[in-house]
């Protein structure tokens, strides 16, 4: 265990140095939009909100992690990105995509891209600790409570126009049902909240939380399978019978940490309970050939989608270190550990740097997927190496020497 923290630990420097040589536009300012697996550059492809957004995150907690400060560089030029090209001033917002010189292309208000913002701008402030950022944060907060809050059923819509009025489209991309509210959005407007709150304890948000995770504890999570529903209508009706198991295990963890932020007891028991059920769930698409996870089960296309993401690999990483230190079953860390031993296989590029998109059943490179676009982010896998090594320090200075000894 202790030497799985330490490669995590070296894992962030290598991901983090990849975007440092390879990802800023020197021209056009900012970062490439666009780089294929053989990092090749696309200097005229668009530069999406949700890509800065990652990156802003990244870099400002690898340097919280690490105190750094060469990450700071690359931290606050996504901020003044973000600031400058991504953000509506006249409607309020962030959106979603630029071209490659800054004008705005697609200027839906997509909810999910505008609390990955909101989790980028916690994150940041903590690194710089600049009230300015602090406040951006909050008012994007508070628009998206005004705007896309549902007060009749709860929840949030999905997206809107550029003037935050209803839009007939409200897909993230095309491979997602066209409904109006979704699981993958509120999972990461709750994620994005509860590291707001951690700067920003305040009575409003934390009722916002609490409704999240009561959607999840109540709307969201099958409590029959403890899989998650992924796609519902207005009033919550199910709209998708795909089970995800990288969302299955990266809400496994985020949910309850969630809760541990907010200091709800009885919630953190609850989802205590809920992140090994659902861990346990996500077996179901272990392969146990390899120990990779496998991306999702779709009982309407075939079944199981056999193709292994690296945002999966990654999730899974910390979901189930996360079930080890809840249950203290060590089946749990093993589990994790063989994950990390294919991605270190399988999808950490040792030619090109950084992590592949994924693989396919038979181990061959999913090669028309990008290292770095509109979804190819330092996102999951660095945060996956900054979760997993504080999580085995904090284990280690819990257990007694012969507890470390002897499992």
């Amino acid at each position: 265990m202790h030497e799985y923290g330490s490669e995590l630990k070296s894992e962030l420097k290598n991901i983090l140095n990849y975007w440092r040589a390879y990802t800023v536009d020197e021209v056009n300012d900012g970062f490439i939009g666009k780089i294929d697996h053989a990092n090749i550059r696309y200097g005229g492809a668009e530069k999406g909100a949700v890509l800065n957004a990652r990156i802003l995150w990244a870099f400002s907690a690898a340097y919280n992690f690490e105190a750094d400060s060469v990450y700071l560089i690359y931290a606050e030029r996504a901020y003044q990105y973000i600031s400058q090209y991504l953000t509506d001033r006249e409607y309020g917002g962030i959106y979603w995509s630029v071209t490659y010189s800054g004008e705005p292309v697609d200027t839906r208000k997509q909810v999910y891209a505008n609390a990955f913002v909101i989790y980028a701008l916690a994150e940041y402030y903590k690194a710089v600790n600049k009230n300015e950022i602090k406040q951006q944060a909050i008012s994007l907060y508070n628009l998206l409570v005004d705007k896309s809050y549902d007060i009749q059923y709860t929840g949030y819509f999905e997206a809107f126009t550029r003037e935050w009025e209803p839009i007939d489209d409200l897909r993230l991309s095309a491979k997602d049902a066209n409904e109006k509210k979704s699981m993958n959005t509120h999972l990461h407007v709750l994620e994005a909240y509860a590291n707001l709150y951690t700067i920003w304890p305040d009575d409003g948000l934390k009722r916002q939380i609490i409704g999240l995770l009561k959607n999840f504890s109540d709307l969201i999570i099958d409590s029959d399978t403890f899989h998650l529903q992924l796609f519902f209508d207005e009033k919550w009706n199910r709209r998708s019978s795909i089970v995800s198991y990288g969302h299955d295990i990266e809400a496994a963890w985020l949910l309850l940490e969630a809760a541990e932020i907010i200091g709800e007891e009885q919630l953190i028991t609850r989802f205590q309970d809920y992140a090994v059920k659902m861990a346990d769930s996500a077996l179901e698409g272990i392969d146990t050939a390899d120990g990779g996870l496998w991306y999702e089960y779709d009982p309407a296309h075939g079944g199981l989608v056999r193709e292994k993401h690296w945002w999966v690999q990654a999730e899974a990483m910390v979901g189930y270190l996360n079930a080890w230190q809840l249950t203290g079953e060590w089946k749990y860390a093993a589990i994790s550990i063989r994950l990390w031993q294919f991605v270190q296989q399988h999808i950490i590029d040792s030619k090109n740097g950084e992590w592949v998109w994924g693989v396919h059943a038979d181990g061959s490179l999913m090669a028309h997927e990008d290292k770095v676009g509109i979804w190819k982010c330092p996102y999951h896998n660095s945060r996956t190496c900054i979760e997993i090594h504080r999580r085995i320090v904090r284990s280690e200075q819990m257990l007694t020497p012969s507890q470390l000894l002897n499992g």
